[in-house]
Order: C-alpha cells, then sequence, then structure tokens
C-alpha cells in the first residue's frame, strides 16, 4: 500500500541536497552571515545516511587527514569561529594535547568527531535518513520559476515534498566500478573501497580464516586498504594491482599547495577552456592516482621484509591490465595483462576490493526534471548553474565544478572561502521572496 507524501506548509530559503563537509560549512556560513546581518536564511539539509558519518566506512585506523587542520570548514573565512577545529580541540579538552603531537595533520577518525561535532549544532536544520529523489519545478502558470520541489523519500518508504527558493546540491562522488566487473556489480566478495568496512565486516578473514584478497587501484585509498588488511588481518594475503608502474608519492610541496588557495580559483576559473584542461592536467598528481609518502615507505617496507624472511605473504603486482574478471566455484578469477611484457597471467582470489576512485553526476541525474532550463549544466564564479529566464531560482553546486573552477573543487581546501561565496549569492538574492517564505513560517501556511 502506498503511504501519502508528507507535503511541507512553507518554502525554504535554501534547502541542501546532502550535508557533508560542503553544506555543513554552508550552514555555518548562512548562519553567521544572518547574524551579522540581522536576516537569518530559513535553511534545511537533507542527507540519506542515518547520522552524520563523514567518509564512516573507510575510516580505518591508519587515516590520516592530507591537509592542515587550519583547513577546517571555517578558519580560512572567519578564524574567529567558534566552529573552527581549534575551539573543538578545546570544547573536547584536547587542544593542550593535540598541540603535543606536534602535527597539523589529525587522523580522519577525529576530523569525523569534529564534523559531527559542528553537525550537532545544526540538528533542527537537518533531516538524515532520507535520500533524495529528484527536483522539479514549481511551475507559475507561465511566469519564471522561482520555486523548487524537492521529493525524498525516509527509511519507511514514505516520501517527502518540500519546496525552496534556492538550492545547494553536494552529494558528492559515486563510486566508479570499471568496465571489466560491471557483471559483478551484485557479488558480495567484489566491493568498492567505500563499502570497505562495512564489507569487510562479514569475511572470513576477520574471524582468522585465510583469505586472498586483491586490492585494485594505485591511489591512496589503495595503499590505505593494503596497509589496514596487512595489520588488521593477518590471515588475509593480500595483492596490490595497479596499472602504474610504481605507486607514486603525493606532490604536497608549499608552491604546489597554492594551487588549493581560493585566489588559485579565480585564476582557474578566468582561463580559456583549454588552459583550464592544462592547467588541471599538470597538477593532477596533487591528488589523484598518488599515495602520501609515508604509506609508500610503510608499504614498501612491509614488502622488504617479506624478502628478508623469505615469507611472501603479499604480491605487488605493478603495471598489470585486468583484461577480464568472473565468478568461478565461490571465487574471482582476474586475468592480468602484463602492460611492459605482454604476458597474461590469470589469479584467483576470495574477494577483490576496488580503490577505483570516484564519478561526480549524481547532480545531472537528481536535476533531470530541469534539464531544459539547466542546458549544459555549467556553474557561474559563485557556483550557481546557468539556467534560461524561465528559471529563476539559484541551484548552486558544491564539488561538481573541478572542469571550470580547478583541483581543489572536490577537496576541503576551499570549502569555507566557496561557502562564504554562496552565502553572499543567497543574500543578495531579492528580499521579497525571504520576506514571503518567512511570513509565510509566521503564519504557519
Amino acid at each position: 500500500m502506498t503511504q501519502p507524501m508528507s507535503v511541507a506548509s512553507a518554502a525554504y530559503d535554501l534547502l541542501g541536497i546532502g550535508f557533508g563537509p560542503s553544506n555543513l560549512a554552508l550552514a555555518i556560513a548562512l548562519e553567521e552571515f544572518g547574524q551579522q546581518r540581522g536576516q537569518p536564511l530559513r535553511s534545511l539539509f537533507i542527507d540519506r545516511q542515518a547520522d552524520y558519518r563523514w567518509h564512516g566506512n573507510t575510516l580505518v585506523a591508519q587515516s590520516e587527514l592530507q591537509i592542515s587542520f587550519l583547513k577546517d570548514l571555517v578558519t580560512l573565512r572567519n578564524p574567529t569561529s567558534p566552529f573552527s577545529f581549534v575551539n573543538y580541540l578545546q570544547s573536547q579538552g584536547r587542544l593542550a594535547d593535540f598541540i603535543n603531537l606536534g602535527t597539523f595533520y589529525p587522523c580522519r577518525m577525529e576530523y569525523n568527531d569534529y564534523l559531527r561535532w559542528v553537525a550537532g549544532h545544526f540538528k533542527e536544520q537537518s533531516r538524515y535518513g532520507e535520500q533524495v529523489l529528484r527536483v522539479e519545478p514549481v511551475l507559475n502558470g507561465g511566469r519564471p520559476i522561482e520555486r523548487l520541489q524537492v521529493i525524498s523519500r525516509d527509511a519507511e518508504g514514505r516520501e517527502h515534498a518540500r519546496q525552496t527558493h534556492a538550492l545547494a546540491l553536494s552529494t558528492g562522488g559515486t563510486p566508479k566500478i570499471p568496465a571489466v566487473f560491471q557483471g559483478l556489480r551484485d557479488h558480495p566478495r567484489v566491493f568498492h573501497h567505500a563499502q570497505y568496512l562495512q564489507s569487510m565486516a562479514g569475511l572470513p578473514c576477520g574471524q582468522g580464516q585465510a583469505m586472498r584478497i586483491a586490492v585494485v587501484g594505485g591511489g591512496q585509498s589503495a595503499a590505505e586498504a593494503f596497509i589496514d588488511l596487512n595489520d588488521s588481518y593477518p590471515s588475509a594475503q593480500v595483492d596490490l594491482i595497479l596499472r602504474a608502474a610504481v605507486l607514486k608519492p603525493a606532490d604536497d610541496s608549499p608552491f604546489v599547495n597554492e594551487i588549493f588557495s581560493p585566489e588559485y580559483t579565480d585564476l582557474v576559473f578566468n582561463q580559456p577552456e583549454a588552459e583550464r584542461d592544462r592547467l588541471i592536467n599538470e597538477y593532477h598528481n596533487t591528488n589523484y592516482s598518488v599515495v602520501d609518502l609515508d604509506l609508500i615507505e610503510r608499504i614498501y617496507g612491509i614488502f622488504y621484509r617479506q624478502k628478508v624472511s623469505r615469507q611472501m605473504r603479499h604480491g605487488f603486482l605493478c603495471r598489470r591490465r585486468i583484461e577480464a574478471a568472473r565468478a568461478d566455484n565461490g571465487q574471482i578469477e582476474l586475468r592480468l595483462n602484463d602492460n611492459a611484457t605482454g604476458a597474461v597471467e590469470s589469479h584467483r582470489y576470495d574477494a577483490v576490493i576496488l580503490a577505483t576512485g570516484y564519478e561526480r553526476s549524481s547532480h545531472k541525474q537528481l536535476l533531470e526534471p530541469l534539464s531544459e532550463y539547466l542546458g549544459d549544466f555549467v556553474a557561474g564564479r559563485d557556483y550557481r548553474l546557468a539556467a534560461d529566464p524561465r528559471l529563476q531560482a539559484p541551484i548552486f553546486l558544491q564539488g561538481f565544478c573541478q572542469a571550470s573552477h580547478g583541483l581543489s573543487d572536490t577537496l576541503l581546501s576551499v570549502l569555507p572561502a566557496r561557502a562564504g561565496e554562496i552565502a553572499e549569492a543567497l543574500f543578495q538574492l531579492p528580499q521579497t521572496r525571504r520576506a514571503k517564505s518567512l511570513a509565510a513560517v509566521a503564519v504557519g501556511v
């Protein structure tokens, strides 16, 4: 039996889809801007997770943040904000202890706890456990569309409809499954790194049983999975399979790190398309298919000690292209081609972990009902999607603008600046829209 749809009575000034770090930074900016200007906006953020978790299925003990804690949700925009990482440490009674660590890089487990701490301040403005299904125009009798309707479904299967004058879409990346593994998408022993902890919990190696496991990929996620399997599952024999000849270190040197500054976003955006592509490709090795040097050294040490002990537990299969993958008699058989020699070999595994990156196209799927107004999904400098004049309700993208705004768009580095720019754009909208929305709330319509 179909349950009746829940319909909100009043439109929001802003509705955010996804409540990860990007929209969390925006929630902070909206609150601080509203306090400064005496004009609070009515906002709501919807997230499909049951509670706040940041990469919760990948938070192994060895994971560390790859950028300075000073690049938190707010410091680069407002160093005096109570939502800074330093204030979080103080509130938890760990500020002195963190200083004693002598590092700028907290572990991801602690950063996740920081994000949860911030999110706790916005309980009334968030809804968890709802999957957004689509975003529709609220037609206005041929007049310009000033409202959007967001349809979501909760864990009980009930659908909810909410209207908003503006939208901030930040749904993150979708696990990328290579074509050769498409036929095994539903296999319980073939899973993306995004489901790492949940999937590993059900494997026999967690109870000490021997398993052969393949980790596919040559980036940070693959390296972290390999280290965790080595340390946490002593009965697991692991092959690290990558197309490259070596694990390549991430370039995080000071001059290169300047490409992640807000000023560099201006530089990239103002370039012709061909030059943008050149700049992004030039610094591709700062973020993609690269590994922190300390992890590379740890992995090299593991393989070296195997040679010393003559106990070859793990394998480093570099230069390998996976030509085929199939399930056979409870195992996964991979056919590998050595790019250097052309030799073909087959290996059988009890499980395969795909550390193969993410795609960023979910925004187009959610906005499909608006596609006739949005053209090629091109965002302006303020991250607002270009739309034809019939659509007046602004849609802002967070994490989907790398091609136009640079490599930092999918990272944590620019969150405070981007949130400030979007908040500024929202407060520049005609006040009549906000007044109508707040009036509707006041009378309960």
